[in-house]
């Protein structure tokens, strides 16, 4: 029997009535074919909002930026680099001698040579019957162009060692570099390369100008995996880590490894804002904390290898020390700040221009000098030669002098850092009692001062680093030669409203200053 088309449901009501498997087995049934295409909804994107990018900085500066390798005739060596190029054996603490004669690792080492050092191992490794060894690959690093023509610079610690450089430009050629001068004071080293092509190089940024906070990137050669970028911010400024007398360091915190040393920090402007040279860290691994020579150190430096192979610093002559709050106190300093002048070299621009020890000095040109490096950063950058204003304090009031800066001397660790040596001589003791210093001396054999003979381990002067032996040379910057000397000036400095007096102590043919408590009995 036939249904009339009166009876059939229109298209337009099975679609709205029915489900897909319903409408399939009505289209069946009313003769409408049942090809049915699934639908998909879009993939899912999130109009997120822009965010700045390090690519156009990277872009710019990456050409100009290398990784350094080292070669000398010396023995592999565990380096800055982490490039891979070392081993170390650990037999669970036996030697090879200890392992058994058929041990795998025996056989190997004798077939191929090793730690034992055959003929294999001596021809490799360095010189053997008088004759220089052959070079090897002794740490690697980063650096990045300054000039045109192929000036680079790079940390001193990465090249200090090494007889010959390599470069390796970001596109992969290998370039043979000369060093034209090193820095051993702010790690600094200029290395040449001679080619007929023109570098891509990078400036110096103005880091007066850095601010704490500000976005920066660093390119190197970590682990000697080539070019590689990282970004963080400035993390602070100013930074002493105690390698040496001009720490001044920028602290950030994007990835810094080893193999980054040498290699450059940028600002957004693709300017060099410092030069990666030392990190913190446990593990020896990035933790976030690292250390970049500053641009203004670091061009004045590299101006100077460049020109002359050398660094010319100027030099005071001073031996100084730090005032802390009982130095200020004894001397009758408002506040704790300034270097306090230990002793001035003998023929020293500091002795000529009149500079006396127990001297504080709190100026240069009118700059406030806040400590020790301070004052031995600011007169180092000067030139030799310049002509400077020194403000002192001196016997409790202010003075002020004139000198002509000199020229430090190659053979002069830092001859305006702060000296602190404390070295114990016993000598044969008198008694001879100073009960409120807790100490106990005895006239020098020498006439010079007065030698201490016991310290009460209770005492301020213990607590102070006072020890046997040691000399008191003078007190409150006048000479003592006996305990008696040493009660009349601290008598005449508690008159003045003195609570500490200041005391010069010799030990091992160097000088510091302590202040001691005067106020009991």
């Amino acid at each position: 029997m036939f249904q009339t088309n009166a009876l059939r449901p229109s298209l337009k009501t099975v679609l709205k009535t029915t489900t897909v498997a319903g409408l399939a087995a009505v289209m069946l049934s009313t003769g409408i074919p049942a090809t049915i295409t699934q639908s998909f909804a879009a993939a899912v994107k999130i109009e997120a909002p822009q965010v700045p990018s390090f690519a156009d900085v990277v872009d710019a500066v990456s050409p100009a930026v290398v990784s350094v390798r080292v070669q000398s005739r010396a023995n592999p060596v565990s380096d800055d680099a982490g490039s891979g190029n070392g081993f170390s054996f650990d037999f669970g603490g036996r030697g090879l001698d200890e392992l058994p004669d058929d041990h795998p690792l025996k056989r190997f080492f004798k077939e191929f040579g090793g730690p034992n050092g055959d003929k294999r191992a001596e021809r490799d490794h360095g010189p053997r019957d008088g004759k220089p060894g052959r070079l090897r690959p002794t740490s690697q690093g980063s650096g990045f162009f300054i000039s045109e023509d192929g000036y680079l610079v790079t940390n001193n610690h990465v090249v200090s060692d090494g007889s010959a450089f390599t470069v390796i430009l970001s596109d992969g050629t290998e370039l043979d570099a000369k060093l034209i001068g090193k820095d051993s004071r702010t790690d600094l080293a200029v290395l040449k390369v001679d080619d007929k092509r023109k570098f891509a190089y990078v400036g110096f940024a103005d880091d007066s100008k850095v601010r704490v906070g500000d976005w920066v990137v660093a390119v190197g050669n970590p682990f000697g995996l080539g070019g590689t970028v990282t970004a963080g911010i400035i993390s602070a400024r100013g930074r002493d880590i105690g390698s040496g007398p001009y720490d001044d360091y920028l602290q950030v915190d994007a990835a810094v490894n080893r193999g980054n040393s040498g290699g450059p920090t940028f600002n957004l402007n693709g300017e060099v804002v410092g030069i990666n040279t030392a990190i913190f860290s446990p593990s020896g691994g990035n933790v976030g904390i690292a250390f970049a020579i500053p641009a203004s150190v670091a061009k004045d430096v590299v101006g100077d290898l460049m020109k002359d192979g050398q660094v010319s610093r100027g030099w005071l002559g001073v031996q100084i020390q730090p005032v802390d709050k009982d130095v200020a106190e004894s001397l009758g300093l408002a506040e704790a700040s300034g270097a306090l002048v230990i002793e001035p070299q003998a023929g020293s621009p500091g002795e000529k221009a009149g500079i006396k020890k127990g001297d504080v000095i709190t100026a240069v040109n009118g700059d406030t000098i806040k400590g020790p490096r301070e004052l031995a950063r600011k007169i180092a950058l000067m030139r030799p030669g310049t002509s400077v204003d020194v403000a002192l304090w001196r016997d409790g009031k202010a003075e002020s002098v004139k000198l002509e800066v000199g020229t430090l001397p190659a053979d002069t660790k830092d001859a305006s850092a702060s000296t602190e040596q404390q070295q114990e001589e016993p000598q044969p003791s008198s008694e001879k009692a100073l009960a409120d210093l807790g100490v106990t001396v005895t006239p020098s054999e020498d006439g010079k001062g007065v030698t201490i003979s016991s310290v009460d381990p209770d005492s301020d002067a213990s607590d102070r680093g006072l020890k046997e032996g040691q000399k008191i040379v003078s007190v409150n910057n006048q000479e003592v030669k006996s305990a008696d000397d040493i009660l009349k000036v601290i008598e005449a400095a508690k008159k003045d409203g003195r609570t500490k007096a200041l005391f010069q102590i010799e030990a091992d043919n160097a000088s510091r200053f302590v202040a001691l408590p005067i106020s009991q009995g």
